[in-house]
């Protein structure tokens, strides 16, 4: 294939990673979406493998084939409920790779490298190293190989500072003159000191920013690689996944009420220090405990349900269960919807994805802003493992740690039935007001269980 022949898959290809986020932006096209990145990805494999450079396969197709079986066997046998453990590892292997590929273009193009080239090398290096021990560190926090309070210790933001600092005057040392070989790699383990000690002083709490930011490094290490090696299309890919990736870290930042650098450097949730309680919520206060039969009642009389889903939801896997308990209720009469908090779950949006695998219609599904007006006059909420999201000292306490925090409106619905495995707090690691409530019921177990009974409840 003809480099122009080749600018051509590229050119197709970047189209459709373009529309893909078009696409991606809302719940009802994602899966097209999802199936437009695929197909652009497959023309840019293609159109480089037949590209007339190639001079053997010989490591190409082994390579193909062993990252065909971990990816597929990644997609089949991972369940929905380790899906952000599945994405910070494949941001581990896209930024192992970019530091690969771009140690090996060092490694062989020797000091006579140009200076423009050696800096997107050594970006793409440094970037590649961070994006990949950071990610290891995400997964060993979602996973509990790692603890996922946050682990700080005095001077910590200066240590980590002038680590950082010290690598960017290592990479300017190295592209002002590329034969320094030896600070070009210790820039390389600078890089993978860094992302370790990132992301050790994040909690788990923050982990859904702290990955979006990790998907815009491993773009932005695409990106330098696709500078370094004069590849349109991962310049083009990198772009939109880095900047992506940042603007979605900022979001969410903003969905929390918490500024950037407060995710990034303030430890939040940190053990270190005792749980803040919140009015009328102190350990061991009275929480209303209520029995499946006492839910069904609730249920079975009200006009208008809202369903909230968090991590506990996909924990029990109880998603295909609350799909089945709305479309009930919907036959006998009551208006269901679904509310999505832009940080319910481990990932950014991890509660769509849950629920749009049980076939939730996209209608239903509502973001804060389009539905916290309505709890007031809603019936019955049903709260499916979510905790921190639908705290009322976020409105009411000025002492919490996550006061100013956009949470929903539970608490003025008519009544509301949380099921949860236990009452104990969720990441923010502080007690949940919204439990101790009067007009709150408490329906202790496994969500998946208790939603079938529920069911078969209403049924009979």
């Amino acid at each position: 294939m003809s480099a122009s022949s080749l600018r051509l898959f590229y050119l197709v290809a970047s189209a459709c990673f373009i529309l893909t986020l078009q696409a991606l932006s809302s719940p009802k096209h994602a899966r097209r979406g999802n199936l437009l990145g695929s197909i652009g990805m497959l023309i840019a494999v293609v159109g480089t493998l037949l590209y007339k450079e190639i001079i053997s396969f010989q490591w190409i197709v082994p390579g193909l084939v062993i990252g065909s079986l971990i990816g597929a066997s990644m997609a089949i046998w991972m369940p929905m409920t380790k899906m952000p453990e599945r994405i910070a590892l494949s941001h581990s292997f896209g930024g192992l790779a970019a530091a690969l590929v771009g140690v090996s273009e060092y490694h062989h193009r020797g000091a006579g490298i140009d200076r423009v080239t050696m800096a997107a090398l050594a970006l793409e290096v440094f970037l590649g190293f961070l994006t990949f021990t950071g990610s290891l560190m995400a997964f060993g926090k979602l996973q509990g190989v790692v603890t996922g309070r946050p682990v700080t210790y005095k001077g910590q933001n200066a240590a980590n500072g002038i680590l950082f600092f010290s690598a960017l005057v290592l990479l300017v040392l190295v592209v002002a003159d590329p034969s320094r070989t030896p600070l070009f790699y210790l820039m390389g383990g600078l890089g993978l000191t860094v992302g370790v000690l990132f992301v050790l002083p994040i909690g788990g709490a923050d982990m859904p920013v702290v990955i979006s930011l990790l998907n815009s490094y491993a773009g932005l290490a695409a990106a330098a690689t696709g500078f370094a090696l004069g590849n349109y299309v991962l310049i083009i890919a990198g772009a939109l996944d880095g900047t992506s990736g940042f603007l979605l870290s900022l979001k969410m930042s903003k969905a929390m009420n918490r500024s950037f650098a407060n995710v990034l450097f303030g430890a939040f949730g940190s053990s270190g220090e005792p749980a803040v309680a919140t009015t009328g919520a102190a350990a061991g206060a009275a929480y209303n405990l209520a029995t499946v039969e006492d839910a069904v009642g609730v249920l079975d009389a009200a006009q208008s349900v809202i369903v909230v889903p968090g991590y506990g939801m996909a924990v029990s896997q109880a998603q295909h269960a609350v799909r089945e308990l709305g479309a009930l209720l919907e036959t006998k009469g009551a208006m269901v919807k679904y509310a999505v908090h832009p940080v319910a779950g481990r990932m950014p949006g991890h509660m769509n994805v849950l629920l749009a695998e049980a076939n939730v219609p996209y209608d239903q599904l509502f973001d804060i802003e389009a539905i916290n007006d309505e709890f007031a006059r809603t019936d019955a909420v049903l709260v499916v493992g979510a905790n921190d999201v639908v705290n009322p000292a976020a409105k009411d306490n000025p002492g919490s740690p996550i006061f100013g925090m956009p949470v929903f409106n539970v608490d003025q619905a008519r009544a509301v039935i949380v099921l949860k495995r236990s009452v104990n707090t969720g990441f923010a690691g502080i007690e949940n007001e919204l439990f101790s409530r009067p007009n709150t019921m408490m329906v202790l177990g496994d969500a998946k269980q208790t939603l079938r009974e529920m069911t078969a409840g209403l049924k009979g």
